[in-house]
């Protein structure tokens, strides 16, 4: 067995195929790939959360930071992709800017969302979130929409409050 040492920089640069064969690598190693592929059944499955929904999970995690930091980076603009379409997030990408240890810590606070969306809505076949076998999160169009709005309204009421 050969191993490499490559810095962080060396994978931001390195061409997006190598990046995603890298990427692929890890999450296998570590072993905590997404169950299985999302298929388009899978995908139909994903709630679209209103920002009514957003703020009642907000509220049921709010003493969990990193839960909250994941919530809200999938606030930004993700992937849209597949019929029907989902919104597609790197898991790497998350735990990079969120600053979380491992993707494990990651898909922990994903499972949590779940949770928390599951007990709004009360009921426990409701999925805030899936994952698919290439190390991404899936969550509905709406559903992203709607946490950037959530953001967008915390943010503006924090900076009225300030001014």
């Amino acid at each position: 067995m050969i191993g490499i040492t490559l810095s962080v920089e060396q994978i931001r640069t390195a061409p997006p195929e190598v990046r995603r064969w890298i990427e692929h690598e890890v999450i296998a190693a570590l072993g905590v790939a997404a169950p299985a592929a999302t298929t388009p059944t899978q995908a139909s499955k994903l709630t679209a959360c209103t920002s009514d929904d957003i703020a009642a999970v907000l509220a049921r995690i709010q003493d969990l930071l990193p839960a909250v930091n994941v919530l809200f980076e999938l606030s930004r603009p993700g992937i849209s992709m597949g019929q029907p379409p989902v919104m597609q997030f790197r898991l790497m990408d998350i735990m990079h800017h969120t600053r979380l240890q491992n993707i494990g810590q990651v898909i922990e606070c994903l499972d949590t969302l779940n949770r928390a969306l599951a007990e709004v809505r009360k009921d426990s076949a409701i999925r805030f979130c899936g994952y698919d076998h290439e190390g991404h999160c899936l969550i509905a169009p709406p559903t992203q929409a709607s946490i950037a709005a959530v953001w967008q309204e915390m943010t503006s009421r924090g900076l009225a409050a300030a001014g």
